[in-house]
């Protein structure tokens, strides 16, 4: 399987033939949507989901289908059974891998801000994206997508969170409000200069790849 790293939260996992991209929102190049058979949005926020980028890429692409919450989906009206609703415990195949479901709710940005539904996908019981929540699936992740940093997120809970999971590997997402000098710090504190994880870490720069 071939991981690309696109703009901030998104990513496309490739295979043969198969392809599918996760969380193509504001903040990414409408080219992510190339070559995908599907398309995984974790929740509702722009970061995450711009549906007026993704209803073209569905009027490009009439094969193209989306899986994701009920909120998104109520934005994505008149699509008919091209939108799939899953939740919390849900398994499925989407564009030839299997997906399964994993989590509820956003993470806390402010107990005086509502919480959004959010769902994380296990894709091929490979590939974690867990959106913006710090979930922990019940089944083994060989590759951690994890949430580098947000309004809604401490470095400390982040490394807590990898030595949880316990990955074999983890990469950046959810890296686009840090400029250099915030990616070398919080990267740093999930390396050797960190107080350590059982998970080697690294970040890819926008349009890289990496085998897995």
């Amino acid at each position: 399987m071939e991981l690309t790293k696109h703009g901030h939260a998104c990513v496309t996992l490739s295979d043969g033939d198969r392809s599918v991209v996760i969380d193509p929102g504001a903040f990414t190049d409408p080219a992510a949507f190339a070559g995908a058979g599907a398309v995984l949005i974790t929740h509702e926020h722009p970061d995450h989901f711009e549906p007026e980028r993704l209803r073209a890429a569905l009027d490009a692409d009439p094969a193209l289908e989306v899986w994701t919450t009920g909120s998104v989906a109520a934005r994505l009206e008149g699509l008919g059974g091209r939108v799939h609703v899953v939740g919390h415990g849900d398994a499925v195949t989407v564009a030839g891998f299997e997906v399964h479901v994993h989590g509820e709710l956003h993470a806390e940005i402010h107990p005086d801000i509502p919480r959004v539904a959010n769902i994380g996908f296990l894709v091929d019981g490979r590939v974690f994206h867990p959106g913006d929540a710090l979930t922990v699936p019940d089944e083994p992740v060989a590759t951690l997508l994890l949430p580098l940093h947000a309004p809604w997120s401490r470095t400390a809970d982040v490394i807590d969170y990898v030595r949880a999971v316990h990955a074999d590997q983890a990469f950046a997402v959810h890296d686009g409000l840090l400029n250099d000098t915030g990616l070398g710090i919080v990267g740093g504190l999930l390396g050797e200069r960190g107080p350590g994880t059982p998970t080697p870490f690294s970040r890819l720069a926008p349009g890289d790849t990496a085998e897995l």
